[in-house]
């Protein structure tokens, strides 16, 4: 207990979890609408696209500043979330098979930069190796500022266009017929999905990310049929798994920030999988053996008068 008290007074402790925090909150809101929408990949593809922009802003500026690096990372995302939607509607490639190509791509050619770079005589490029991984550890008052900054905007963004969200989400034909511009309305809330990955990579790392963006969403999503109540259920699972993802981390010797909260988050997916009423495993095999039970008690089958 006195450990734990201990911790929660830590500076550094205090500055990852509350980065961590952020970050699972951001994720559990976007991702919401990521899985509503069917495109829960799109931040697998997104988070692995982003490491070529952030290798090529080093090599251009030559400077480690995290602001400069994530902005790379937001072009390079930016434009692999414009080639997938572009190769989806102007071909017969479905969305996943496009999504697998450029994600590829991408990922080769960040590699490809970052080995490249490492080879550079007195080149500064260490630290670049965090946004394959994560390094919640290397969180700074400014990075917190920063997710601070993008989290309320996003936030501010979903309640202003909440309703024109919703619809969209749910049925995009009748919200086309109403007059709403979908094409407008799918750049928009893209654009906000990328964002809320590219601000996660410096804590979980373009590898685990995607995890961190469908996650919290697939977990509420077990426990409601409404779209407010799975947002905010959501960025709970997801606030609560970065905090104590970041104390288990700070207390298990050599164990890593970013695969914990994932951990955490995973099992929080686990368990509403499982246990949630209504849609969860067990209660569906229970109502299911309780529904043959009574079938059984009730005498069978009905008897059907022959022709």
């Amino acid at each position: 207990m006195t450990t734990f008290i201990a911790l929660l007074r830590d500076y550094t402790f205090q500055t990852v979890a509350l980065g961590s925090a952020l970050l699972g909150l951001i994720s559990g809101v976007m991702g919401s609408f990521a899985v509503l929408r069917k495109q829960s990949l799109l931040g697998d593809g997104v988070s692995h696209s982003a490491l070529p922009g952030v290798v090529m802003a080093f090599i251009l500026l030559g400077n480690k500043n995290t602001e400069i690096l994530l902005l790379g990372a937001l072009v390079s995302g930016l434009l692999a979330t414009f080639f997938i939607i572009s190769i989806v509607r102007n071909s017969r490639v479905k969305f996943d098979s496009a999504l697998a190509l450029v994600m590829s791509v991408f990922f080769g050619l960040g590699l490809v930069l970052l080995t490249y770079v490492q080879k550079i005589p007195n080149s500064n490029q260490a630290g670049l190796n965090r946004f394959i991984f994560g390094q919640a550890a290397t969180l700074l008052k400014r990075d917190i500022m920063l997710m601070a900054i993008c989290g309320s905007v996003l936030l501010a963004l979903i309640l202003l266009f909440w309703k024109e969200f919703k619809l969209f989400t749910f049925d995009s034909d009748f919200a086309q017929s109403l007059g709403f511009s979908t094409k407008k309305l799918n750049l928009m809330l893209s654009f906000m999905i990328v964002v809320a990955i590219i601000i996660g990579l410096q804590t979980v790392g373009v590898i685990l990310m995607s995890a961190m963006l469908i996650s919290p969403a697939v977990a509420a999503r077990q426990w409601t049929n409404k779209l407010w109540v799975m947002v905010l259920l959501s960025s709970i699972f997801g606030a609560a798994s970065g905090v104590v993802g970041t104390a288990a981390s700070s207390m298990v010797s050599k164990l890593p920030t970013g695969p914990a909260i994932v951990v955490c988050i995973s099992t929080i997916v686990m368990v509403s999988v499982l246990f949630a009423p209504g849609r969860g495993i067990l209660h569906r095999l229970y109502r299911r053996k309780r529904n043959k039970l009574l079938f059984k008690m009730e005498g069978g089958a009905p008897n059907v008068p022959s022709a």
